[in-house]
């Protein structure tokens, strides 16, 4: 059979080589388990119909109900039953139960004013009331909380609210050297020591591990799922199969403890799994060998491929007449960068299986939080304001209490107030949040009215469309910060503390009090998380009240942060670094040429 990857351009080995390579015992023992490595398992689980399953579990509903989520008139999920019936997101309501009489139709929750909470309401109005997902994103946060307790070695990266990439070489090497452990030394008559290639691997039973996608030449539907022996395997092939062992255990125990099901795909990168795990949908999982690497890609739209639609998939269409991964293939690498420029080089590898991109777990530290309302009756009245602003400020209380829920000492420095006119650049306002010790929607919609008053500026009329609220410069607070409540450190100081009637109101520590000795030290230094230095006040700045030490210190992390932004910008070759956050710096763009100016916007 010839290969696939040949076209009307010369082909190179380098095209599929890699899809065979030869492991050795190097590359098992190694501890820097990187993106080249040739054991790399990475997956993409989905959980299926995401908020339609999270309305049913909800509702305590059997998973044949054929349900809809609803947001106003639009369908923002559909479940598999009313699938069924031919329902899509694209229908309106109306035309949903027309073909699904029985079809259950929930909106989301929503806030309205003088609640705290969002609700399920009979009510609902755009012009009074504020979509919710906050049911979503709590559910969301449970699963992710799963992958990470089975996989304390692995690594997670939420990819969005009802997904997530793991990176399973880790735990498959330790699965790996556990299950087989003839592998784990080096063979004393190795020829080339610990170069030398690993024995041939077992046989490995494909059964009951989910769909194995197999070279269209095995098997004209391109997958393998009732061979029970695969005699023709490779390494990686057993690492594959230990990963899908490992996934299908998570889904199952995801099923079973919070009800949802899941669909993964699991292969050799992030775009191969991504690629891979509706290939089944929906409670499924796949698994993308490496030898049916060019075949599955082969006859795929190129422009329904992440990152190469839009404008470059267009460019790339018109420029070479083509509309398939295949296609493409017979385009050389020096063609691709001499039209796109060097950065093309990931587009000719995406073609080819390869994605060298990191599976990083996101830092759960948010650095903004924001709750905001495109208004279908503009407010015209300043005083018709205030309404939108509790909801605002609901939506913010709920979301930085559940955060502070898992990180005790987060808090924003800033509230700001965004409102823009029609399509006019929006204005805003913003102060500094004070501390308190508990955050209420009282305690946020009086900062937030106090912007309001001097964002209207006592104007007769407005005509606002749309309104923002947002928390800026969450941090979780230093170590003797974050005890700011620990300033109260005698029992009955906490105790008097409690009972006074406008706790919920009032910063916890006034400017005047002093830091106790048992916080001074953690309270005046901070530990660089680059250069894992303690840096600290001098003596001299750590004087005074607690609030003036924090900006004292806030302002030395500030400086501490533009010094390593020096330090990057002295070694860079090309005169561009990444700004850190918080660095007053700003970076300037230094290309807008080649395949870049597809990805600007304007």
């Amino acid at each position: 059979m010839n290969s696939p990857w040949k076209g009307k351009a010369k082909a190179t080995n380098q095209d599929y080589d890699d899809l065979r390579p030869t492991i050795t015992y190097r590359h098992l023992l190694s501890n820097n388990l990187g993106v080249r490595d040739p054991l790399r398992v990475v997956a993409l689980c989905d959980s299926d119909a995401f908020y339609a399953a999270c309305e049913r579990i909800r509702l305590e509903l059997d998973p044949s109900v054929p349900i809809v989520v609803q947001q106003w008139e639009s369908l923002i999920a559909v479940s598999y039953p009313a699938r069924e019936f031919g329902i899509s997101r694209m229908d309106k309501i109306k035309d949903a139960k027309k073909k699904c009489p029985n079809l259950l139709a929930v909106h989301v929750a929503t806030y309205k004013e003088g609640e705290k909470e969002p609700g399920y309401w009979t009510d609902i109005d755009t012009r009074t009331h504020k979509v919710s997902l906050d049911l979503y994103r709590r559910e969301s946060n449970k699963i992710i909380s799963m992958f990470k307790e089975a996989l304390p070695t692995g690594e997670v990266e939420k990819a969005s609210i009802d997904e997530a990439f793991i990176d399973f070489t880790r735990p498959v090497r330790e699965q790996l050297l556990e299950r087989y452990p003839y592998i784990a030394q080096v063979p004393v008559d190795a020829p080339n020591g610990i170069d030398s290639p690993l024995p041939p691997p077992p046989p490995i039973k494909w059964d009951d591990l989910g769909t194995v996608i197999l070279p269209e030449e095995i098997d004209s539907a391109g997958e393998q799922s009732n061979i029970e022996v695969d005699g023709d395997a490779t390494w990686h092939d057993v690492a594959l199969s230990i990963a899908a062992e490992l996934m299908r255990k998570i889904r199952e125990d995801i099923h079973s403890k919070l009800g949802y099901t899941t669909s993964a795909g699991i292969a050799r990168n992030k775009f191969l799994a991504k690629l891979c795990a509706s290939y089944k949908k929906p409670n499924s999982q796949t698994i993308l060998r490496n030898r049916a690497i060019p075949d599955y890609l082969h006859p795929l739209p190129f422009q329904k491929i992440r990152f190469l639609g839009g404008k470059l998939g267009d460019a790339l269409a018109k420029e070479y007449d083509v509309s398939t991964v295949g296609d493409l293939l017979t385009v050389s690498l020096d063609e691709i960068q001499s039209k796109f420029g060097e950065n093309a080089l990931w587009v000719y590898e995406f073609l080819r299986g390869i994605d060298r991109t990191e599976v990083k777990e996101k830092s759960a530290l948010f650095k903004s939080m924001l709750a905001s309302k495109n208004l279908p009756k503009p407010i015209i009245q300043p005083s018709d304001g205030h309404q939108w602003i509790r909801i605002l400020a609901a939506e913010l209380a709920l979301r930085l209490n559940d955060a502070r829920v898992s990180m005790p000492t987060l808090w924003p420095k800033s509230i700001v107030l965004h409102a823009r006119k029609g399509y006019e650049t929006s204005r805003s306002k913003q102060a500094t949040f004070p501390f308190v010790r508990n955050v209420t929607v009282d305690v946020i919609a009086t900062a937030a009215d106090k912007l309001w008053k001097d964002l209207t500026d006592d104007a007769k009329t407005v005509n606002i469309t749309s309104v923002q609220l947002a928390f800026t410069g969450l941090e979780k607070t230093e170590m003797g910060q974050k005890s700011i409540e620990g300033f109260f450190t005698t029992r009955d100081v906490q105790q008097t503390s409690l009972k006074r009637s406008r706790e919920d109101d009032e910063p916890l520590v006034s400017p005047e009090k002093t830091l106790p000795t048992s916080s001074y030290v953690e309270a005046v230094s901070f530990k660089c998380t680059r250069c894992r230095k303690t840096i600290a006040l001098r003596e001299d700045q750590a004087t005074g009240g607690p609030n003036e030490v924090a900006q004292r210190l806030a302002t030395l992390r500030s400086e501490h942060g533009d010094f390593h932004f020096a330090q990057d910008l002295a070694h860079s070759t090309d005169g561009s670094v990444p700004v850190p956050r918080g660095s007053s710096s700003k970076r300037k763009k230094v290309e807008s040429e080649g395949i870049a100016k597809f990805f600007i916007k304007k």
